[in-house]
């Protein structure tokens, strides 16, 4: 121990100090430093939505864009094959007008405009995919305005649009989406 007064040290079981006199007052005991704060543990902490869904997303969108680029090339080659024969079986003869009991004739505009609709289908499916893996800013609304318009593509297309939604459609989702969006460039 330490006299206060004068600074000399004293043994423990001394009441008073012998150089000075001053009575001794033994120091209250210094408390153990602060242990480390109780965190939950790392496993229970839970990330937020947008975080925990979003890398699942993206691949999701990918693959149904793949999923809608191989029906398109289908869609148009089923097409060309019935323009060719027509619905009725029959083959198309060179100089006949015959196409069977639903001719072709209405097929020729029809192949380009499916073929142009499932392709860009499939091509804003990539986008989305593509956006989303890379956080980038304009990914978030795009994906929602596309997984809208997919809703009506049943079965995939709508538990796909349904999904997206829930992931990125609440208001704070978009915080979280902003927060982790990647700014750098388009």
């Amino acid at each position: 121990m330490v006299c206060q007064a004068c600074g000399n040290s004293v043994a423990a079981e001394v009441r008073y100090c012998p150089k000075c006199g001053a009575q001794v007052v033994a120091a209250s005991p210094v408390p153990p430093p602060p242990g480390p704060p109780a965190y939950p543990p790392v496993y229970a902490m839970q990330r937020p939505r947008v975080h925990r869904n979003l890398q699942l997303l993206a691949i999701l969108w990918c693959i149904f864009g793949a999923y809608r680029a191989i029906s398109a090339l289908i869609a148009v080659s089923v097409l060309r094959i019935f323009a060719m024969r027509g619905f009725g079986g029959h083959a198309w003869m060179w100089g006949s007008r015959w196409h069977g009991p639903f001719g072709a004739h209405w097929m020729g505009p029809l192949l380009p405009f499916v073929t142009i609709v499932t392709v860009v289908a499939a091509v804003l499916a990539f986008l989305v995919g593509f956006g989303l893996l890379r956080r980038k800013p304009w990914a978030r609304p795009l994906a929602i305005v596309i997984s809208i318009l997919v809703l009506l593509k049943f079965p995939l297309g709508t538990a796909l649009g349904v999904y997206t939604l829930w992931v990125l459609a609440p208001a704070a989702s978009g915080l979280e989406y902003e927060a982790i969006a990647d700014h750098s460039g388009i």
